[in-house]
């Protein structure tokens, strides 16, 4: 018996999606089968560049403040009217120039009455003297009592007395005098005046006249971190102050050599660190009193030492480590830092000279993985190792 015609569709419908899908199933089984399996990652590219041997000068950087070795503002030591200016503001000036002067007129009219008094009181003192020995004299011949030489003998110490009194007020006058003439007491570079002639000047004025400030030399004053502060110190005594650097570091030169002169008593508990003053020559006063500058001490030295730029150096889990390129796959290799700044490090173990070690691209390395070189810049290791410190 036939089946009804709807029933003999759907049977046949049925067979050919079964035929479809097992044809599709055996498309997907072959690929499977195939020799050559899913194909391998790409490559990955990555920056290198060759370890090399050289000597690595050891670098402690920090930023400093240039303060001057002297700044004084100078104020007037007595009241009186600013008769006159005798510096221009900016100039050059040297230790006891005279800068200013106030009227004068009461003081030396004061140091005239101080003199005329010494002269009437020594004038005393030596008719003193005189009866006093005419006193004695009589006393020899038992003419008068020993009362009166005795009188005599005590007002001649009391006029002594009176006259050293006086020698004293008249040298405060001289000097009381001697302040109308302002002088400047240290050789530097003149500030802004604060006040114009005419002006009545006063010891309270807290602003003062003037202020003159040493440029040459100078200093700068910056902190090192007391794991350092040993290495400095050492430089400092064996190299007669050590090497000190003043760098420009956007231009990426050296604006001064110099060598350090002093460090601070003791370290600051809130952070570590202790005060170090290294002095420098500023004839052309490129460095200015409260400007901050990068700062360069040579701490050391290592003499042939394996290095690769700082970026090829990486934290990990069990230590710092470097990718190596051998045989067109990168290789992680643990390492040993003898010494590193932003720019160079001295590998002490793990690296070998000639080794090709990644600079860049490391990120999507894996040990084993393949890689695609292209050099660094070819500035990159020269900088690095120009980077430290010349001389």
């Amino acid at each position: 018996m036939k089946a009804p015609l709807p029933a003999r569709r759907w049977l046949t419908a049925g067979a050919l999606a079964a035929v479809g899908l097992g044809g599709l199933v055996g498309v997907v089984l072959a690929a499977q089968a195939k020799p050559g399996g899913p194909s391998e990652p790409p490559p990955v590219p990555v920056q290198v560049v060759r370890a090399q041997t050289q000597d690595v000068p050891h670098v402690f950087e920090a930023v400093g403040t240039v303060e001057s070795l002297q700044s004084v503002v100078v104020r007037t030591q007595v009241d009186g009217i600013l008769t006159q200016v005798a510096f221009r503001e900016g100039d050059m000036v040297r230790a006891r120039q005279l800068l200013a002067t106030i009227d004068d007129r009461a003081l030396r009219a004061a140091l005239e009455a101080a003199e005329a008094q010494l002269a009437r009181d020594e004038a005393q003192l030596r008719l003193a003297e005189l009866n006093l020995g005419r006193y004695r004299t009589l006393l020899d011949r038992n003419a008068i009592a020993r009362q009166s030489v005795d009188q005599q003998s005590a007002e001649v110490d009391q006029v002594r007395a009176t006259v050293r009194l006086d020698r004293a007020n008249l040298e405060a006058a001289r000097v009381n005098l001697s302040y109308t003439r302002i002088l400047s007491p240290v050789t530097g570079r003149a500030g802004i005046r604060r006040v114009d002639p005419g002006n009545l000047v006063r010891t309270a004025d807290a602003d003062g006249l003037v202020s003159i400030t040493q440029v040459n030399p100078i200093s700068v004053i910056f902190s090192a971190p007391q794991q350092v502060l040993g290495a400095i110190r050492e430089t400092a005594g064996h190299h007669q102050g050590g090497f000190v650097e003043v760098v420009d570091r956007e231009a990426g030169v050296v604006l001064r050599h110099g060598r350090i002169t002093a460090f601070d008593n003791g370290i600051d508990a809130a952070n570590g660190t202790s005060r170090v003053r290294a002095q420098f020559l500023n004839a052309d006063e490129r460095l200015i009193p409260g400007a901050f500058v990068a700062v360069r001490v040579r701490t050391g030295q290592s003499n042939g030492a394996t290095t690769v730029p700082a970026a090829a150096v990486r934290p990990g889990l069990e230590g710092q480590y470097v990718y190596v390129v051998r045989e067109g796959a990168a290789q992680r290799s643990t390492v040993e830092v003898a010494y590193a700044d932003d720019r160079i490090a001295a590998i002490s173990k793990g690296v070998a000279p000639g080794d090709l070690v990644v600079t860049d691209g490391y990120s999507r390395l894996k040990p084993g993985a393949k890689v695609t070189t292209r050099p660094a810049p070819a500035t990159s290791q020269a900088a690095s190792a120009a980077a430290g410190m010349g001389g």
